[in-house]
């Protein structure tokens, strides 16, 4: 018998456009213990078919048809019903966790709310369930992210309390929405496995709703895709994967990058001049005084979210940064932009330092210095319509333009990232994540920048989106000479659009090198983990695969000797305090000091 037994349901907004129909009469079952997912582009219906069996649709949606949960329609409850299902019986992971999570809250508190609710655990108890998950999703330090507030986490480490709390009461039902959009690639293996074990271990049935076909390739029983709210084509993954039967699902598989056959969207940008780099950046630090509380009075030390990295960009290149989530990658681009204050180090941009520049004459600068940020309801303003935040550069930037110009420009650029143009007078909460995420890209490129620091810039994207996007900032770079800083967990997507790629490991830079020379000779064992836990979008390829796990507890940032991590014979040593050399080992490769895979691996068999 079915666990959740969903028929004929629809779901309709109404806007100020019309009636919306985002779900067209779908049915679908899942069996307990059973992964099935619900693949498709953003805006495809995925979400709202899930939000409308929780009981969570905005005011302006109406349902229609059946889901039955274990004899309950869903449909149909009353909200002291669904409250005693949800977060119990049935979880849900949100797609966007800086949303999900209350910001005047602190982690704890959150999360020892679902215990209180549902299972009728406080004090000590709940506080140790909680501390208990944090540390199963791999969060260093958990003790003390437990008294944090959300904005003062990472977007990966936000994510992983997302899950952390839908995991917290062992659900029938786990609703996965795009559980690992957020997190680096050696995180979403843990996570995986994580979910794959309750599947195992407590008969959780899981709906993961994605656009990684990866993940789909190596979590998933059964596919079902869907279209502009309606399924397209549905069967066992090995087939769907192997012998797809409509354009539709062709194509997603098509547009999805693969780290094993690179090079499949538009050629790179030849960087031909390698006399000059535009960007100069020198031994760059970034310390946050971080107060412990041990005994008494307590004590204040640094955490080096950036400790000493140093490159070079030149005009019409592209450097990928990679590495965990809190590795300091998004640390260093508002470093470089000059959004926070380098500890120490020096940032040029052609030519001429800007470190230390007063807020006035940054301005300047900022016409050819943009960001794409990682979580695009946090940088757009939810007062103002999407055309307005996109034109919002142009009228700082080229006040001269007319009205008309500024609403032709806005127009263009929206159909160059794949927005609707009907979408102009809409504001970002009636959008899904992935437009809202255009938008971000929109508003960047709006005035050509010379430089553009995307971070994680197209992690919420569908892959159809992804790949024009990518090779859209190609196109950019090839008219206009622009240079990027492409941050991303993704690595086959930073294989596509980079030239060289920098591995950064809590702080430090540990892999810097040419793209072919990174993913076909790694030398550090980090990276080397990295490229290991990369899905593969194929089911045959990557149930079979083998990960490499680097042994022991992941280290804390605020403990010295956590950058010897792959260094333990100095740590053996009793030399907490060494820093390992950056050496040139070839032509533009550099790797970082580290004793050999094979002794690290040894570690964990004695």
């Amino acid at each position: 018998m079915a666990l959740l037994d969903v028929k004929n349901l629809s779901v309709t907004f109404d806007t100020p456009d019309g009636q919306i129909e985002a779900v067209k009469n779908v049915s679908f079952h899942i069996e307990p213990g059973e992964c099935l997912g619900i693949v498709g582009e953003s805006g495809s219906g995925k979400s709202q078919t899930f939000m409308a069996a929780m009981g969570l649709l905005a005011e302006n949606g109406t349902t229609g048809g059946t889901v039955d949960y274990d004899g309950h329609d869903l449909l149909h409850l009353t909200p002291e019903e669904h409250n005693r299902i949800r977060g119990d019986q049935i979880s849900m992971i949100f797609q966007d966790p800086l949303t999900a999570l209350t910001p005047h809250m602190r982690i704890v508190d959150q999360m020892a709310e679902v215990l209180h609710e549902h299972k009728g655990l406080t004090g000590a108890r709940a506080r140790a369930l909680c501390l208990e998950w944090l540390t199963r999703v791999r969060i260093p330090e958990a003790e003390r992210r437990l008294r944090q507030f959300p904005h003062e986490l990472s977007g990966g480490m936000r994510q992983r309390v997302m899950i952390a709390m839908a995991m917290l009461c062992n659900p029938r039902l786990l609703i996965a929405d795009e559980p690992t959009t957020a997190l680096d690639v050696t995180v979403q293996a843990e996570i995986l496995d994580l979910m794959v074990e309750l599947q195992k271990q407590e008969g959780t049935a899981i709906a993961l709703i994605t656009h990684d076909m990866g993940v789909v390739a190596r979590m998933c029983d059964r596919i079902q895709v869907m279209r502009l709210g309606e399924f397209v084509e549905q069967g066992p993954a090995d087939e769907i994967f192997h012998a797809p039967k409509h354009d539709y699902t062709r194509m997603l598989l098509r547009a999805m990058p693969r780290i094993d056959e690179p090079n499949k969207g538009k050629p790179l940008v030849p960087v031909t001049d390698r006399s000059e780099p535009i960007l100069k950046v020198e031994d760059v630090k970034v310390h946050f005084p971080v107060r412990l509380d041990q005994g008494l009075f307590g004590k204040t030390v640094p955490l080096k979210a950036v400790d000493g990295v140093s490159f070079d960009l030149y005009a019409s290149e592209t450097i990928g940064i990679v590495g965990e989530s809190g590795c300091g990658k998004s640390t260093l681009a508002r470093a470089v932009l000059q959004l926070i204050p380098p500890t120490l180090g020096s940032v040029s941009w052609l030519g001429k330092p800007i470190v230390g520049l007063p807020r006035k004459q940054m301005i300047p600068y900022r016409k050819d210095l943009q960001i794409v940020f990682q979580d695009p309801l946090a940088s757009l303003n939810p007062r103002m319509t999407i055309a307005a935040s996109i034109a919002e550069p142009l009228r700082t930037f080229q006040p001269g333009l007319t009205s008309r110009q500024r609403k032709l420009e806005v127009a263009a650029m929206m159909e160059k990232v794949g927005l609707d143009q009907r979408m102009i007078n809409r504001y970002p909460h009636e959008l899904s994540g992935g437009q809202n995420q255009r938008v971000g890209i929109a508003r960047a490129m709006i005035n050509r920048p010379r430089l553009i620091i995307c971070d994680e810039a197209v992690s919420a994207l569908d892959v159809s989106i992804q790949a024009q996007v990518i090779d859209l900032l190609k196109d950019l770079q090839r008219e206009f000479g622009l240079s990027m800083i492409f941050i991303s967990h993704d690595l086959s997507v930073v294989r596509e659009i980079s030239h060289r790629i920098l591995v950064l490991y809590l702080g430090r830079a540990v892999e810097l090198a040419d793209r072919d020379a990174i993913y076909g000779d790694a030398r550090h064992p980090y990276t080397r983990a990295l490229i290991s836990a990369v899905p593969v979008p194929d089911p045959r390829i990557e149930k079979t695969r083998q990960r490499i796990k680097i042994p022991g507890e992941l280290p804390s940032p605020l403990d010295p000797g956590a950058s010897l991590r792959f260094l333990t014979s100095k740590l053996a040593a009793g030399d907490r305090n060494y820093v390992p050399e950056f050496r040139k080992v070839d032509v533009q490769h550099w790797v970082a000091e580290h004793d050999p895979l094979e002794d690290l691996l040894e570690q964990k068999a004695v």
